[in-house]
């Protein structure tokens, strides 16, 4: 079974659901983080609340699990390898769900935000495979296919080889938070390198995240 990842509609840039772009949100001693090549600001991408994982996906409880934020460099594409979840060029966070949220002033200079806020809905679909599952949604529903977002949760499509991170911590695989897609429209999206995908990697024990894309 697959849970897709669907456009549910823009949405406010502070809103606390499941969305690519916008402003993360955090308790408000968080750091925007810089490009560890170009030392520039990242884009923010995405933001996901971990319980969804449970109540969408069928992945563990509900209630408490933090809040998943994913940010890219843009500010010269394909010079800081922020394809890579290990080179500085990407960074992502699990951020406590104790912690009441707010919004994240953007640095005032650099790519930082993406062109449009997307929400997330999501549909369970009966497939093995996240793209025969995108796929026949849109052919299902005659929405348009880049309006399939992404997957929550299950196993990564990959493009190229498999390439799952370990736990900086503790060393066990981490599991696939989201797949993200580049986006609806490309003069909004994000860069995956022209129709590539993004695979966002937790480990909740110990509250790590990975990030890394493929084309």
């Amino acid at each position: 079974m697959i849970t897709l990842m669907t456009y549910a509609g823009p949405g406010e840039e502070t809103s606390p659901v499941g969305r690519t772009g916008g402003l993360p949100l955090n308790s408000g001693d968080f750091s925007w983080p810089s490009c560890a090549t170009c030392k520039g600001p990242m884009q923010f991408l995405a933001q996901l609340p971990l319980d969804d994982l449970g109540r969408h996906a069928g992945r563990g409880e509900v209630g408490g699990r933090g809040l998943l934020a994913v940010f890219m460099c843009q500010n010269d594409p394909g010079m800081c390898e922020e394809w890579d979840p290990t080179a500085g060029g990407n960074a992502a966070y699990v951020f406590p769900a104790e912690e009441l949220p707010s919004p994240v002033r953007a640095p005032e200079e650099g790519a930082t935000k993406l062109g449009e806020v997307s929400v997330f809905g999501y549909e369970r679909v009966d497939s093995d495979d996240y793209y025969e599952a995108s796929t026949g949604w849109a052919k299902r529903t005659g929405r348009p296919q880049r309006e399939a977002l992404g997957q929550l949760g299950g196993e990564p499509g990959w493009l190229q080889g498999e390439e799952t991170p370990d736990c900086p911590s503790c060393g066990r695989l981490m599991d696939l938070a989201m797949q993200l897609e580049e986006g609806r429209h490309h003069e909004t999206s994000a860069n995956f390198g022209g129709g590539g995908c993004g695979y966002a990697f937790v480990c909740e024990d110990c509250a790590k995240a990975a990030f890394l894309w493929q084309s």
